[in-house]
């Protein structure tokens, strides 16, 4: 028999394709059941829209009834009120597997504890508690409910969402050949790039190395996903630059060149784009590192000469590359 543990990774895995994406949200990953049988999977996309609960239970109406909803299933308001307008047991056969607890208030969106409640789902598993004060206890109003399932692989996806109430988080991402080169133009697939663009639209910072800037001259913009290109800072220890380096050209973008590393302290998502200097810079400060591995040999000279001990959290591909997500040991 298929057990818990089994739906809730299904949650995870789709919660791993958005995270950070949902900045400044935690990745979230839903399952709805029912009988043992998968109607939807979904997971949270973007701050400010339908929570994960949310979009899992609109596609598990839609295998339901076989009806597409006509709706925009990101305008949270409409989808709740939507779903509340459902007939009173139109899921009480239904389980919904969450990799965080419920939300208990209302936010930009409305509270998914409150919708849950509503519905009288047969069962609510959770995976984690909401840590956070005053965003917690939605599992309090809810009836048979389990929590607890693959709490420590939760826990890893939510850590990011953890360090960034307190101080930045700091992604450090980089792409290399599966011997560990970097250097000579692009290394990653189109998808790859893609997912960089997505990440740079909605980090705080986007920091960079002085070296780097000089021998790179990138522009570090969003072209691959059409959005705002971030704020750049530049570190460096010389504060002269060609401003004929693209970076300088991008419209409406703010560019500092900094020689501290303080800002590091204030809550935040900053992500890191260097080479060997940048990381040795910031040994003590990255949070996690996000590698592309693309699947070719090379003889560049250049690699990341460094110790550092990681441990890999999730992987997927991208296109053909491995898209590794990693903490720093001791970290």
């Amino acid at each position: 028999m298929i057990d818990d543990e089994f739906y809730m990774q299904l949650a995870l895995d789709e919660a791993w394709k958005y995270q950070l994406l949902t900045y400044p949200n935690p990745a979230v990953g839903a399952v709805v059941t029912q009988n043992g049988a998968i109607l939807s999977i979904e997971a949270h996309q973007k701050a400010g829209t339908s929570h994960a609960e949310v979009l899992a239970l609109l596609s598990a109406y839609e295998t339901l009834s076989k009806k597409s909803i006509s709706f925009d299933r990101m305008d949270a308001d409409r989808a709740h009120a939507f779903l509340l307008n459902l007939p009173k047991d139109f899921f009480s056969e239904c389980t919904i597997y969450v990799t965080l607890e419920p939300c208990s208030h209302r936010g930009k969106t409305p509270s998914c504890a409150s919708l849950l409640e509503k519905l009288h789902l047969s069962r609510v598993v959770i995976a984690v508690q909401d840590p956070i004060a005053g965003h917690d206890h939605g599992a309090e109003r809810l009836k048979n409910v389990s929590i607890g399932i693959l709490e420590a692989s939760s826990l890893d996806l939510l850590e990011p969402f953890l360090i960034w109430q307190k101080k930045a988080f700091v992604l450090f991402k980089l792409a290399q050949t599966s011997n560990g080169r970097i250097g000579g133009g692009y290394l990653s697939s189109k998808t790859s790039l893609k997912h960089v663009h997505e990440l740079r639209g909605v980090c705080d910072t986007l920091l960079i190395g002085g070296n780097t800037v000089r021998q790179d001259r990138p522009t570090l913009d969003c072209r691959f996903t059409e959005g705002e290109a971030p704020p750049v800072k530049i570190y460096s220890k010389a504060a002269k630059f060609d401003e004929e380096i693209p970076l300088f050209k991008v419209s409406r973008r703010h560019v500092e060149i900094i020689d501290t590393l303080a800002f590091l302290e204030v809550p935040s998502f900053v992500l890191v784009e260097g080479g060997e200097g940048m990381l040795h810079a910031l040994k003590e400060q990255i949070s996690w590192m996000l590698i592309y591995q693309t699947p070719k040999l090379s003889t560049n000279h250049l690699s990341y000469n460094i110790d550092m001990n990681l441990r890999f959290l999730h992987q997927m591909k991208k296109d053909v590359d491995l898209m590794i997500w990693s903490r720093r040991v001791g970290y």
